[in-house]
């Protein structure tokens, strides 16, 4: 073990001579509470090795000195990587397209061909579901241009995390990543890869509804497969989702000439019956049809999470943004109305999968297709998805705020695989034991709390830091109504059709002050947490980052 770990220092780190008076390592032996570790979390920058003061390069220095069992006190271990003078951090690689895929890509996932329908069921009218269509990609669009003014202000990834802490501070800051850790990123993942399993084993079983325990097998087997590209390299999985982004495209792209094609013929009946006289809503019944909707434009504010792998952000956050929303929002008003050119009302409220209805009924013998475009649209959104949860565990864990693991880096590869990892677990178990209906109105009800949350602190921010750079800057009428939406969507439907899903969100929200107030804000740690830590580097070969972001 004290071989490998020399040898994983040598590739790894650059030591500098750092004279301290501590006590001199017990016995020459390795002190593992102490390996690896940033002296004062992440904020001190670098890494400290407590163990000599002796001026040495990587090869004869502390690397060496710690393979020989003669550590001394004080050498300080700054950066490493692939070469002695490369710092680890995250790096930035994403470009205009690659934000923009980004964008679009988690967007664009499972739920623009399964939503229609439930929108329809809960309006009971297509104007109405129309308008809320239209409502939901404006929505997306305002919140997305406040969060772009937010993460070139602060160019730190983490998104809500890093602008709760710089607006409020360190416990609204907690309670959003405990529970977007272990909550709401990984309830999404779960839907989407149950989605995607789903639409993946249909076509096998077209006789019957497909086994609960192979869909499961096959989200279990999806989120293992994406877990490994994500892990392997940060290139390999903007690659995936550039790629993936362009198939479902395409399929968008069927659909919607599919349905031009019936229109030319003169479908346009179902378009022309009355839009508002069926019309079934309330407002709690708006505020939940909302959650159905805002539910296939969730991931806009996704490329916030990656800012510090973002090149130029300051000019291509806001300019993805500015592209990829838009392009969401016609997508699915084109595809909307080839729905309605080739199936009744009554027929997409029926519905569960409304796009395979419109392929069964339009492409014939190539229906196929559709499945097929579902599992590629839905792949794409969950790799998406695991790109950017991994990094709000990076940003967490790096300013105390969850377990110091969970914001290492792999030594080679530059990614954030414990975080990766770590929500993995957690949406497998959710895969288990969830179902998607039961895990979507729960997410999106929590979701929009934080959002709202997102919209506070940048009004509280231009009264309190207004002279900090704003590179990106709204006009401050658009927070204020993403704010408003945010409460009445969260208020609504617990006045109108209160549910327990939405007693036990905010109790879970509550119940992360149990956890910070003991092991944050007192510091209290367990005592065996720093041997796991060790474990845990050793196996998978990472290190903190030498780049740090003050709050």
């Amino acid at each position: 073990m004290r071989d490998k770990l020399a040898s994983l220092l040598r590739s790894s780190v650059r030591a500098r001579a750092h004279t301290e008076n501590t006590d001199k390592l017990h016995n020459g032996a390795i002190a593992p509470v102490l390996l690896f570790t940033d002296e004062g979390s992440a904020r001190e920058g670098g890494l400290v090795w407590r163990g000599c003061t002796a001026d040495c390069d990587a090869e004869d220095g502390a690397a060496g000195a710690l393979a020989d069992g003669n550590a001394n006190p004080g050498d300080k271990l700054e950066g490493s990587g692939a070469a002695p003078d490369d710092p680890v951090h995250l790096k930035r690689r994403v470009g205009l397209f690659s934000g923009v895929a980004l964008i679009v890509g988690t967007m664009i996932g499972s739920g623009i061909f399964v939503s229609p329908s439930g929108l329809l069921e809960r309006t009971g009218s297509v104007g109405i579901s129309f308008i809320i269509w239209m409502a939901c990609g404006l929505l997306s669009l305002l919140g997305a241009l406040a969060y772009a003014e937010l993460g070139t202000m602060n160019t730190s990834s983490g998104a809500e995390y890093a602008y709760f802490m710089d607006a409020f501070g360190g416990p609204p800051a907690f309670l959003f990543s405990w529970v977007s850790t272990l909550v709401l990123k990984p309830s999404q993942m779960a839907i989407i890869c149950l989605s995607f399993a789903k639409y993946a084993v249909e076509p096998f079983v077209s006789e019957c509804e497909p086994p609960d325990a192979l869909v499961k097998l096959v989200a279990v087997i999806s989120i293992v497969m994406i877990l490994a590209v994500n892990c392997y390299s940060v290139n390999l999985a903007t690659k995936v989702q550039n790629i993936f982004t362009a198939a479902k495209l395409v399929a968008i792209a069927i659909i919607v000439c599919g349905g031009a094609y019936k229109l030319i013929l003169g479908n346009t009946r179902h378009l022309q019956e009355p839009n508002f006289a069926s019309s079934t809503a309330t407002l709690g019944n708006i505020a939940t049809a909302f959650y159905t909707g805002l539910w296939a434009y969730d991931g806009w504010n996704n490329l916030n999470y990656v800012t510090e792998e973002i090149k130029n952000p300051s000019k291509n956050l806001p300019l993805s943004i500015i592209i990829g929303i838009p392009l969401v929002t016609l997508c699915y008003a084109l595809v909307n109305v080839s729905y309605l050119a080739v199936m009744s009302v009554s027929e997409m409220a029926d519905s569960e999968a409304v796009a395979v209805t419109f392929g069964n009924r339009l492409l014939g013998p190539l229906a196929w297709l559709m499945p097929l475009a579902v599992t590629i649209s839905t792949f794409g959104s969950a790799n998406g998805t695991l790109f950017v949860a991994g990094r709000l565990c990076f940003a967490a864990s790096r300013e105390g705020h969850l377990l110091d693991i969970l914001s290492y880096v792999h030594v080679r590869r530059f990614t954030p695989a414990p975080g990766l990892i770590f929500h993995s677990l957690i949406a497998v178990a959710m895969v288990l034991y969830g179902t998607i209906d039961s895990l979507i109105d729960f997410f999106s009800f929590t979701a929009w709390i934080f959002y709202g949350g997102a919209m506070l602190a940048l009004i509280v921010m231009r009264y309190t830091k207004p002279h900090a750079p704003r590179p990106y800057k709204v006009p401050i009428f658009i927070p204020y109504i993403v704010l408003i939406v945010s409460a009445y969507l969260v208020v609504a439907p617990i006045i109108d059709k209160p549910q327990w899903e939405y007693l036990y969100a905010g109790g879970f929200i509550l119940g992360g002050l149990l956890v910070y107030l003991p092991f944050v804000k007192w510091g209290y740690s367990l005592p065996f947490m720093d041997k796991i830590t060790v474990f845990l580097q050793m196996v998978l070969e990472v290190v903190p980052t030498s780049t740090t972001f003050e709050y």
